[in-house]
């Protein structure tokens, strides 16, 4: 099992910043904004009035679940009981949850690549078996039904399915999910939907719930998602697993044994967060609109860089094949470790996501920083 790549990256950027070192990070896929005021405020309100000093329910408040129910009607456009919802300590525990839950030892998990990086590992600790899908780059990094077909065997139980993806953006069209969608039928294998970015996409784009897509498909579909990346929330530890009942009671029974309840105060939190305005969640939308289409002209013309644009999250994904021959670098996390010792960028290096030729940034931080840390890798390049 290896430590989170993301993690590990931006604790030795702050290692050196702190040090004294003039570090730009763009490790993390964490919002540069604070929380909503709204959201903070019906925080403290729970804390003044004693709501946030006692468990809750394992499996989350009941007024949680129920403003769940109206975000999955919103924008699923389709109903679930409240049996149907379980509250995590964030989603990377509900992920952890299905896994545990689902899987026996040697059941294998199909992971379309380039993947994020707890996948693998949480299915290792589950005792399961990866399967990784090759995302090519020149189909957007996108997998498809024969490919799927020709790696099936009877082993394979889940499809994990990450739209839109980190670390690509990329997002899957209605024809494409409906095609998986219905594979996952016919093969009697159980979707995993990561949707966490699902309200952060771009320029028109378009996010298709697979779930939404057929009763079928709704019925073998777990959907992963949280208030982390959408309202920066990613402090606050809340995410949401939604699905079939019996395998939404089943993780529920993990987390009572693992976290009790979802700490308290960030369900009071999440309630604000999914029942109120959605203005500021816009708002910064729009922010990680601007900094995108700022930021990709600019990052194609640093040399050997090449990228196509993102349609969704906050991550560009460049391929740096042509710029690591140039530094004279054959793995790419020499060549990212080289970037921040000497113009002081942190990266994080495709390999832990699969792609060895690749590497990752967050634009989840203020556009000046952007623009100067794409000056220091253009300059970088011309050294």
């Amino acid at each position: 099992m290896e430590e989170s790549a993301t993690l590990a990256a931006d604790a030795k950027a702050k290692e050196l910043a702190a040090a004294g070192r003039d570090i730009l990070s763009l490790t993390l896929g964490e919002p540069d904004f604070t929380t909503p005021e709204s959201i903070a405020k019906a925080a403290k309100e729970a804390i003044d009035s004693g709501k946030a000093s006692f468990y809750t329910p394992a499996s989350g408040l009941p007024t949680l679940k129920e403003a769940m129910q109206g975000y999955m009607s919103q924008y699923y456009g389709y109903s679930v009981e409240p049996s149907q919802v379980l509250v995590t300590t964030g989603a990377k525990m509900a992920l952890a949850a299905f896994f545990f839950a689902v899987l026996n030892p040697g059941d294998q998990v199909m992971v379309p690549t380039p993947y994020w990086v707890s996948y693998a590992d949480q299915v290792a600790l589950a005792q399961g078996q990866v399967v990784f899908v090759e995302g090519k780059e020149d189909q957007n990094f996108k997998i498809g039904v024969s490919q799927l077909e020709e790696l099936w065997n009877d082993r394979v139980k889940v499809l994990l399915l990450n739209n839109p993806s980190n670390p690509t953006g990329n997002l899957y069209t209605r024809e494409e999910l409906e095609a998986i969608g219905n594979w996952a039928i016919k093969r009697k294998v159980l979707i995993l939907a990561d949707d966490i970015y699902s309200r952060l996409v771009y320029n028109q784009a378009e996010f298709v719930p697979i779930s939404s897509l057929s009763p079928e498909i709704q019925q073998q579909t777990v959907v992963i998602t949280g208030v982390s990346k959408t309202y920066a929330m990613t402090g606050w530890r809340i995410g949401f697993a939604v699905g079939p009942q019996e395998l939404i009671q089943a993780m529920g029974k993990l987390t009572s044994q693992l976290t009790s309840n979802p700490t308290t105060v960030a369900q009071y939190a999440a309630i604000a967060a999914l029942t109120g305005s959605q203005e500021d969640a816009e708002k910064m939308r729009e922010a990680f609109e601007d900094r995108l289409n700022t930021i990709y002209p600019l990052l194609n013309q640093v040399p050997g860089f090449r990228v196509a644009k993102p349609e969704g999250a906050f991550y560009f994904f460049p391929n740096v094949k042509e710029a690591m021959k140039r530094k004279g670098f054959s793995k790419v996390s020499d060549f990212t470790n080289d970037i921040l010792e000497t113009i002081g960028v942190a990266l994080v290096s495709g390999d832990a996501f699969g792609s060895p030729h690749h590497v990752r940034l967050s634009y989840a931080t203020d556009l000046e920083t952007l623009k100067e840390a794409v000056r220091r890798l253009e300059h970088y390049m011309n050294l």
